[in-house]
């Protein structure tokens, strides 16, 4: 499933492990619980069902009506869709990007990771950015040494003050669930996991 990361795609699959649901109430779901990140509602909702349920991730349980209004088909996730959603979140949470938004997707979603996995995941990503960090700061130090004006590193200092302030996050995070000051509500086993 090469399609970016697919956000939309990833929130059906989250939301399918808490219960079936046909894409009206996933739509509301998505407005009720603030899930910023996703866009082109309800249309990019429309199409990641269909391209979840053509890739056989999600499948219908059974089509209702109410009254006058049309029929509605309620999805379910697949055991596939549910090793596809824990490879996905998991891939999100470990490798860092530009597109800030992918990482608070990850984040919103954090639940449907076993804990053991949710901690790797995010013990990954912060080695990942201490790495980034220490980058920046050689080549910070080495334009510095070259005469070029700050003026034009400002976007590397930028840069280098959200991965900072993330990585700071992420261990506030790591630390918090050591601790077991976090609730953890999994809402998806996949087949053979233990919590």
């Amino acid at each position: 499933m090469a399609r970016g990361h697919d956000l939309v795609g990833l929130t059906v699959l989250a939301m399918l492990t808490v219960r079936p649901s046909h894409p009206y109430e996933l739509h509301r779901f998505i407005l009720d619980t603030h899930k910023d990140y996703i866009t082109g509602l309800p249309r990019s909702l429309y199409h990641a069902v269909e391209r979840l349920a053509r890739d056989e991730l999600i499948v219908p349980a059974k089509t209702d009506r109410e009254g006058r209004r049309p029929e509605r088909t309620v999805y379910e996730i697949t055991d596939e869709g549910r090793g596809e959603l824990v490879t996905r979140l998991r891939r999100l949470l470990e490798q860092p990007e530009p597109d800030r938004r992918a990482l608070v997707a990850a984040v919103s979603l954090l639940g449907c990771l076993p804990p053991a996995e949710a901690r790797s995941a995010l013990r990954a990503r912060a080695a990942t950015i201490e790495g980034l960090l220490a980058g920046m700061r050689a080549h910070l130090r080495a334009t510095a040494e070259s005469g070029l004006p700050a003026i034009l590193m400002l976007e590397v200092e930028c840069e280098q003050a959200l991965y900072t302030a993330e990585l700071g996050w992420i261990q506030s995070v790591l630390d918090r669930l050591d601790r077991g000051e976090l609730d953890w509500a999994t809402t998806v086993q996949p087949p053979g996991t233990e919590m």
